[in-house]
């Protein structure tokens, strides 16, 4: 719910017009079967297929490379949409803004040819993995390797964490090459699942909130990779992380802010709606002043990563912005859905009820994509 008249600077009518576009597909498509798919623990695979055919993957991946041609301008567009109708459960977000992405910056041509299309067109589900059971937000103290053995890697190690884990066909894995050289040697690697012996999906995770998103763990028993998969150079892999991160991490920062918006929007009709001691809730005082004080955060939140969209979209986002831009959007997510809850009552706390789920969604956002704490850190450093 932004504020009347208000629109982000970096959204033009094209894009208006594709995220019209998703905000339909997804409420015909996503909405309806969000209890399925939470059930199940992922959405169905040709929903991807769907997606792909319309155009809502990989559009800001170039037209040569089988995408949309657009900006990431664009691809903020879909994250956006999805997350303000308050659905978790697709992928996209790891699928087109990250994997996708750190195929198309470090991947050779031939890598891009062979994957990208694949990926725009929804026959390639794609992950990355890089949290490990006993490394979390610190990636230097990653264990799991990929050792030369001729023309092939041989991968070992064990991820959890991991966002379309469960359908993935192509997952970048990080991994040390040269265990010897701590950061120095961390490399990925990327796997494709339909023929790697050694390759194991483990458990869906049966997570407190965003239930219908695939979350998996993976291991990797002397999984044989052609070497020519590596992607980029071996030993420059935990510098290819540091330099998405940023974009990472302005991604969720778009959906907080959706999020966050919507769950406002979503209190403002129900308070208008809900009827006690002779009279809406809206009309009294305290939920007025409550919703006035959520609208103001969600307001601050949207224009702050509008900022950091324009800043990123002229290669000008540091990671320190995008580290700030993280940590205070899922903060301020997490606040006014709590307090949004607050003014649903008891119903609130029913799982039907959206804003009950949204509630629960939100907690991870603190989490994921470094933890706030270390986001604090890494703002610190650059003071």
């Amino acid at each position: 719910m932004t504020t009347a008249g208000y629109r982000s600077p970096w959204i033009d009518d094209e894009i208006v017009a594709l995220q019209d576009m998703a905000t339909k597909f997804f409420e015909t498509e996503l909405i309806p079967h969000q209890e399925r798919f939470a059930d199940q623990k992922h959405v169905d695979r040709e929903f991807w297929n769907q997606a792909g055919a319309l155009g809502l993957l990989c559009a800001s991946i170039p037209e040569e490379y089988g995408g949309g041609g657009g900006t990431l301008a664009h691809d903020f567009a879909l994250f956006d949409a999805q997350y303000g109708l308050g659905d978790t459960a697709f992928g996209n977000m790891v699928h087109s803004g990250l994997v996708a992405h750190y195929i198309l910056a470090y991947g050779s041509e031939e890598q891009k040819q062979r994957w990208l299309p694949g990926m725009a067109s929804g026959a390639i589900v794609g992950a990355i993995a890089m949290t490990e059971p006993g490394a979390g937000s610190d990636l230097k103290s990653l264990r799991s390797t990929a050792v030369r053995d001729g023309d092939h890697y041989v991968v070992n190690g064990s991820k959890t964490f991991i966002s379309n884990g469960k359908h993935a066909d192509l997952v970048i894995v990080v991994a040390k090459t040269d265990p010897s050289a701590g950061a120095k040697g961390t490399s990925l690697i990327v796997v494709e699942t339909a023929d790697a012996p050694g390759y194991e999906v483990g458990r869906l995770l049966n997570k407190v909130g965003m239930k219908g998103q695939d979350t998996a763990e993976l291991s990797f028993t002397d999984v044989r990779v052609p070497a020519a998969n590596l992607l980029g150079e071996e030993g420059a892999g935990f510098g290819y992380l540091m330099k998405q991160l940023a974009h990472e991490r302005l991604v969720v920062a778009v959906c907080a802010a959706a999020a966050t918006e919507a769950a406002v929007a979503l209190t403002v009709r129900y308070t208008k709606e809900r009827k006690a001691f002779g009279a809406t809730l809206f009309e009294m005082q305290n939920t007025r002043f409550e919703l006035a004080e959520c609208a103001t955060l969600a307001h601050v939140s949207r224009v702050f990563v509008d900022s950091c969209i324009e800043r990123h979209l002229r290669g000008e986002l540091d990671g320190a912005t995008a580290s700030m831009a993280k940590a205070y959007t899922t903060d301020i997510q997490g606040q006014v859905v709590d307090r949004c809850v607050q003014l649903f009552g008891g119903y609130g706390y029913m799982l039907e009820y959206p804003i009950a789920r949204m509630y629960a969604d939100a907690r991870v956002q603190r989490i994921y994509a470094g933890a706030n704490e270390v986001m604090k850190e890494l703002i610190a450093r650059s003071l």
